[in-house]
């Protein structure tokens, strides 16, 4: 079922949905899926200062800002949130939300769930969805596969993950995320928007 804004005699708001969840478990996946699929969503890119990976793109994948570019950011107050996550600062600028929603698109944000946690405070009416793996094993599979952590590294982000678990009563909804099934998960969240165009009560981000 669409509720298609035409049919209505009413405004539907603009969405913001905030998908976060473990180091690993997909995220990047599924929302690659969701754009290659032609979703038209605005894909927040969120900055930070890790080095970057062979196979990424600047402004694509990440913006990749030096540590003091970054540092200059906060102090002049850009980023909506922002943390730093094993050594290495993430954040997502307000503007970018801003202007998108300013221009009626539902925007998609991917953070992790401290990020998560410090939106739900700033903007309580935003979508949370957070993005579970099937088990702590099929995780430590994929991490290691990723193989871009050490073993130290790796037993630091699996006592995290246990920890953002404990968190999940923060969040509006949970998508499974199967190794093999990213088409179930990229359904399951376009659904999720659906349902919220859907709600008698609209949501209203103020940014």
């Amino acid at each position: 079922m669409n509720c298609d804004e035409s049919r209505l005699t009413r405004t539907v708001h603009p969405l913001l949905v905030v998908v976060s969840g473990p180091s690993g478990v997909g995220k990047d996946a599924i929302l690659t899926r969701m754009k290659q699929a032609g979703f038209p969503f605005y894909y927040v890119v969120t900055s930070t200062t890790r080095p970057k990976r062979p196979e990424e793109k600047d402004g694509i994948d990440y913006y990749f800002l030096s540590e003091d570019e970054f540092q200059r950011r906060i102090k002049e107050n850009q980023f909506l949130e922002w943390a730093k996550v094993y050594d290495n600062y993430y954040g997502v600028l307000r503007q970018e939300i801003k202007e998108a929603l300013d221009q009626r698109q539902d925007v998609i944000v991917k953070v992790d769930v401290q990020g998560a946690t410090t939106i739900k405070r700033i903007l309580p009416d935003a979508i949370f969805v957070f993005v579970m793996p099937p088990s702590i094993q099929e995780l430590v599979n994929r991490l290691k596969k990723r193989k871009t952590e050490t073993d130290v590294e790796l037993d630091v982000r699996l006592k995290k993950v246990r920890d953002e678990l404990e968190s999940l009563h923060l969040f509006d909804y949970v998508v499974l995320s199967h190794k093999d099934e990213l088409d179930l998960a990229v359904s399951q969240i376009t659904a999720i928007v659906t349902a919220e165009k859907c709600r008698l009560k609209q949501r209203m981000i103020k940014l």
